[in-house]
């Protein structure tokens, strides 16, 4: 239950923020929250992460798929055995997942808007709440199975 809660709640933020995106930013120039760093400008990304694979909507949806299948398998069958970082892990990348599938089945793309910039000078890939939830997801997924799983196993 706690995973679905978890989801739930990452694709409500994640559709809250690119409606309010898309009502206020599309057309219209960046905001810039601090300058130099931190900006929210609207972009349709039709490809995966640092816009690689454009216009893949068909295997994005494949790979969407399969991905919601086997986190959800995991799931269900292993709920009780499983500690909350890792529930709540994957439910961040299911919730991330879902809310970008969402877009692309609606829209036909992504809807990305947070922009950063580094030493005033390397921009990074724009992304949305949905990517953050599934980058901060697999992190602490990571993190989890470095530090505690692998103490257990004698890694």
């Amino acid at each position: 239950m706690l995973a679905v809660i978890f989801m739930l709640v990452c694709i409500f933020l994640d559709q809250l923020t690119k409606y309010i995106v898309l009502g206020q930013l599309k057309g219209r120039p960046p905001v810039i929250i601090i300058d130099n760093f931190l900006s929210f400008a609207y972009v349709e990304n039709r490809g995966a992460a640092f816009g690689i694979l454009q216009g893949r909507k068909i295997f994005f949806i494949i790979i969407t798929l399969i991905s919601v299948a086997i986190i959800s398998y995991i799931l269900i069958f292993n709920y009780k055995k499983l500690p909350k970082t890792i529930i709540i892990s994957l439910g961040a990348i299911l919730g991330g997942t879902i809310g970008n599938f969402i877009d692309r089945i609606r829209l036909g793309y992504v809807v990305d808007f947070v922009s950063m910039r580094f030493f005033d000078k390397y921009d990074f890939a724009v992304f949305n709440l949905a990517d953050a939830f599934i980058v901060l997801g697999a992190f602490f997924l990571m993190i989890y199975i470095i530090f505690f799983e692998g103490k257990k196993n004698g890694l």
